[in-house]
């Protein structure tokens, strides 16, 4: 395909955004500045996923190294973000130098002596309460820096609400709590700032990160791409089913659903949209299928590792728990836009397509890494930290000596992109940041068990409008945050009240993480739908409201695993094969419904008939009575339709 290789070297070892690339343009120097010590950053966590520190005899708590590597991130963020967003930085000012220095050296205090600051809790004197106030206020301009205004708002609330939150009367009422304690429990203590989210980006999180980005830096990126266009291109839709498979390549180790847009859309989106479809179509394809991406094992957006760490459950448990639900909202892409190349008789993809065998005899070896990743798991029981690691041994030579299609990867690459990959972490560093503040708060004032009470008593105990309101909350929490950011949040505001209502732990921490990850897609923010749809230059709402179309099965499908925990791979093997074919059964026959097309336009009767036989096979067996009846009807249903309809075209097409 001739399009392929001019945007495949141009994504090249770029791990960068678009802010950092602006940047760079207007201000090399600063982003040098910001890379050199973003590069720190990664390689400090780096050496600790592969307990170098221990192999030479240094000996110190985690704690320590969070605020160590907290400050370079506080630091970084004052050097390359300006006070007042989408503004130009032109030079660095005094007052940001002055930011990046303080918060560096406050962090530093607290990495260096951690563990007699932590002695002297209840008794600290005024520079260890400075240190944590210093240590607060930088991660709140940090956030308002990196993430806007509206998140910079919520945290502010919460720091608000631990202050004076004893003021306030009736049922959420908070503890009374000092505020040299708060400070001190926010800035510096486990359970605050430097505690289990930003514990998890640099103990596993980074490493991922850094390993797709090499990845992609070695000719992944072309491979991603070639191999797509070769098996989807020949194929009616297939320019929509290259986009749907080459973001789902990308996403599975992007941790972005917008950088996964940009990353496929430049070249995906132009090619739909010259196969046939609609602009709003082409760009709602290409926003569902990157957002999907981040439900993808292995790093489902680096939540997959903070779902496993709040759960205290294997890590693999949780890519076992998300191959079914990934699976139906790949399939339901898939099948959707084959019912639309169908009705509206999209052609295959007319260029010159590179051939399967031929992509796969150059890139072969670019599926090694993944495989060690998963032999090191499920084999060998490696920490994920460590598979990654094995899995950058695996790229690191591959793209140094030998490439894909012969263009090897410069040393200096890997410089590049471990720059790249700092500036890249450091919005998670700080939104991990803003979440143990958020925890921190919850914890000490007692406002996370009144939120979980207020949230069951305003649902008087039904669990379908508990799941109907925890849905729509993390909906709205989750719109224009980052998907870590989004799991955070909802895992300490949403979750409790579920689990409360009888939900099981994995089934509602997976639910909160889906309709998080949805904010991408569903209007006003729908910031993956807004990428898409300035590069098609298509209306923003029309286009957002055609992804969720397009999107239909994500909403439903987390209702789905709620009521049947066999579709979160929890039962034996018949019931967990059982749930998959119902609900495929289920997307299909409502697809067909949707688009109104199986062998020839249906009619509204033909419709109702396959939205009823669809909907029958959705729900699932134990969560009514006589549900697996139901089940059972809706399968023979759809059955008596598709031959029907199948009898139907060939008796048509002998008298055509």
């Amino acid at each position: 395909m001739s399009q392929t290789p001019q945007h495949s070297s141009h994504h090249q070892g770029d791990a960068s955004t678009p802010d950092t690339q602006q940047i760079a343009l207007e201000n090399p120097r600063i982003v040098l500045a910001g890379k050199i010590m973003g590069g720190t950053l990664v390689t400090l966590a780096l050496a600790s996923a592969l307990d170098v520190y221990r192999s030479f005899g240094l000996l110190f708590i985690n704690e320590q190294l969070l605020a160590l590597l907290l400050g370079l991130a506080l630091a970084t963020v004052f050097l390359l973000k300006p006070l007042h967003r989408g503004h130009p930085r032109t030079r660095l000012p005094w007052y940001d130098l002055l930011a990046a220095v303080i918060s560096f050296a406050a962090c530093t205090y607290v990495a260096f002596d951690y563990l007699n600051i932590m002695d002297a809790f209840f008794d600290a004197g005024p520079g260890i309460v400075l240190t944590g106030l210093i240590i607060v206020v930088a991660v709140a301009e940090a956030i308002r820096r990196t993430a806007g205004t509206m998140l910079f708002a919520f945290v502010l609330f919460f720091i608000l609400f631990g202050l004076f939150g004893h003021f306030i009367p009736g049922h959420f009422q908070g503890r009374d709590v000092a505020v040299d304690r708060l400070v001190i429990y926010l800035g510096i203590d486990s359970n605050g700032i430097i505690g289990l989210p930003i514990a998890v980006v640099v103990s596993v999180v980074i490493a991922f990160i850094f390993f797709g980005n090499l990845l992609n830096a070695s000719g992944g990126a072309n491979f991603f791409t070639e191999i797509s266009t070769s098996l989807m291109g020949g194929y009616r839709g297939g320019s929509a089913k290259i986009a749907i498979l080459a973001s789902s390549l990308f996403g599975s180790i992007s941790g972005s659903a917008v950088a996964n847009v940009v990353s496929t859309g430049v070249l995906t989106i132009p090619m739909m949209r010259k196969g046939g479809y609609s602009g709003e179509k082409a760009a709602s394809i290409e926003a569902v299928a990157s957002t999907g991406g981040q439900l993808m094992p292995p790093m489902m957006g680096a939540a997959a590792f903070l779902i496993a760490e709040f759960l205290r459950i294997p890590y693999t448990d949780i890519i076992l728990a998300a191959l079914i639900p990934a699976f139906l909202y790949y399939a339901s892409l898939f099948i959707q836009a084959d019912l639309y190349a169908a009705r509206d008789e999209i052609k295959p993809v007319d260029e010159a397509r590179p051939r399967a065998r031929v992509v796969l005899a150059a890139g072969w070896p670019y599926i090694l890494p993944f495989g060690s990743i998963l032999i090191g798991l499920f084999v060998f029981n490696l920490q994920p930290q460590t598979a990654a690691m094995c899995a950058v041994a695996t790229v690191l030579p591959l793209g140094l000596l030998f490439g894909y299609r012969g263009q090897r990867m410069p040393w200096q690459a890997f410089f590049r992109v471990l720059g790249e990959t700092g500036i890249a972490v450091i919005n998670l560093i700080v939104v991990s940041a803003m979440a143990g503040i958020v925890i921190g708060v919850l914890n000490i004032t007692g406002l996370g068990f009144a939120l979980t009470q207020a949230i069951i008593q305003l649902s008087e105990g039904n669990l379908a409008l508990i799941l109907l309101m925890a849905a729509a909350i993390s909906i709205i929490l989750g719109m224009g945050m980052p998907t870590v950011g989004v799991y955070l949040l909802l895992a300490t505001l949403v979750v409790p009240s579920m689990v409360e209502a009888g939900v099981t732990p994995l089934a509602a921490h997976m639910f909160a993480f889906y309709f998080g990850i949805l904010s991408m897609i569903t209007p006003p923010v729908a910031a993956a739908t807004f990428a898409a749809a300035t590069i098609s230059g298509t209306d923003f709402l029309k286009t957002g409201f055609t992804a969720m179309a397009f999107g239909w099965p994500a909403y439903v499908v987390p209702f789905i695993f709620v009521m049947s925990p066999e579709m979160l791979w929890q039962g034996t093997g018949f019931e967990i094969l059982r749930i998959l074919l119902l609900s495929l059964a289920g997307v299909w026959l409502i697809s067909v419904a949707w688009i109104a097309y199986f062998a020839y336009r249906l009619t509204t009767a033909w419709r109702v008939l396959f939205l009823i036989s669809g909907v029958a096979c959705l729900v699932p067996g134990g969560a009514i009575p006589m549900g697996e009846l139901l089940d059972l009807t809706g399968l023979l249903l759809g059955v008596f339709l598709v031959v029907s309809r199948i009898t139907l075209s060939r008796k048509i097409a002998a008298h055509v």
